[in-house]
């Protein structure tokens, strides 16, 4: 899972860096080629398709859907409206903008990634809990070996110092525990036989021998840590801000353009005459309504906090929970 969102975020860096060396090409065909409009169009669509198939895709599924008002709807509306005004009769094209709205979308999405990513990255460091290697005696040797090829039943030692890689019980010896990246308790806990010990806890003083009970998939350690990977996909199940924001702003703007494209040339002298003057305006309005700054501020708010928290050693998972912890009023703690 870790593997395929790196590679996501290099390709978007990738499609970016294209992208951008592409549009840096076509404005420069476009300002000393002087080709007719059509061609030039084909020009551009190879960067706005390049970095724009996502986002139109998003777009379109919305409507299929019947839940259309998205912000992949507002880009793609307003993209698509920026190619469509260099065909008007005397109007400039806007080609290039189209790309940008599109650019910048993606440039926003991979900071959010960016910014998951690295909260990730400090969990799994935080959740340092999970043992490399089991030492396990079979027959009367020591033998070390992965935790995943120890089976229930069997006995492993564990030194001072060493991490309890398993869960079990304990058979003989008596030591103390730190459990702090279990519970949170920072006293060491006391253990004899007969006690239950849990993976990722740290043995400090006796040497141990633990039956183990659990197998490694099944051991606390393991668990916490799938539950911790996991959570960070829960972003797309969240309304985050801007998808609200969509929610209202879209159809507003979309409305807006298609009222200013009809109303007001019934006010002039001639309605066809008036009528590609005011599509054109409308268009540019709903080229400039595109919330850019929004798109990209709000990744990197997200972005920010995120970092800023974990280099405090604060965990927070994505961004519907920066939300969350925006709203919280009051926060209780039990002892662990």
């Amino acid at each position: 899972h870790h593997h395929h969102e790196h590679d996501g975020m290099k390709r978007t860096l990738l499609l970016i860096v294209l992208t951008t060396l592409l549009l840096i090409g076509a404005v420069v065909v476009e300002k000393y080629c002087g080709l007719p409009t059509w061609q030039l169009l084909l020009v551009y669509l190879v960067p706005y398709l390049l970095i724009g198939h996502d986002t139109l895709k998003e777009a379109f599924e919305g409507i299929v859907r019947g839940d259309m008002f998205n912000e992949h709807f507002l880009m793609s509306v307003a993209t698509v409206g920026a190619l469509c005004i260099g065909f008007l009769p005397g109007a400039e094209t806007e080609f290039p903008e189209a790309v940008f709205v599109m650019l910048f979308f993606q440039v926003g999405e991979l900071f959010e990634d960016y910014a998951e990513d690295k909260s990730r990255d400090s969990i799994s460091e935080l959740m340092d809990i999970r043992p490399d290697t089991a030492r396990v005696l079979r027959g009367n040797e020591e033998q070390m070996v992965d935790p995943n090829t120890v089976a229930i039943g069997d006995t492993v030692l564990i030194r001072p110092g060493e991490k309890i890689p398993l869960d079990g019980i304990i058979t003989e010896g008596n030591t103390s525990l730190n459990t702090i990246a279990l519970t949170g308790e920072s006293m060491p806990r006391s253990a004899r036989p007969d006690d239950e010990v849990i993976s990722g806890c740290v043995n400090i003083s006796g040497l141990i021998k633990v039956r183990v009970t659990k197998s490694f998939g099944e051991s606390t350690a393991s668990k916490i840590i799938k539950l911790v990977e996991e959570s960070s996909a829960n972003k797309s199940r969240s309304e985050t801000f801007i998808r609200k924001f969509s929610r209202v702003y879209t159809p507003i703007v979309v409305f807006l353009a298609i009222a200013l494209a009809i109303v007001p040339p019934f006010f002039a002298d001639s309605y066809s005459t008036a009528f590609p003057v005011w599509l054109y305006r409308a268009l540019t309005f709903l080229v400039v309504s595109c919330p850019c700054a929004l798109v990209i501020s709000v990744p990197l708010t997200f972005f920010g906090g995120i970092g800023g928290a974990s280099r405090q050693g604060i965990l927070i998972k994505g961004g519907n929970y920066m939300d969350t912890l925006a709203k919280a009023q009051t926060v209780v703690f039990d002892k662990t």
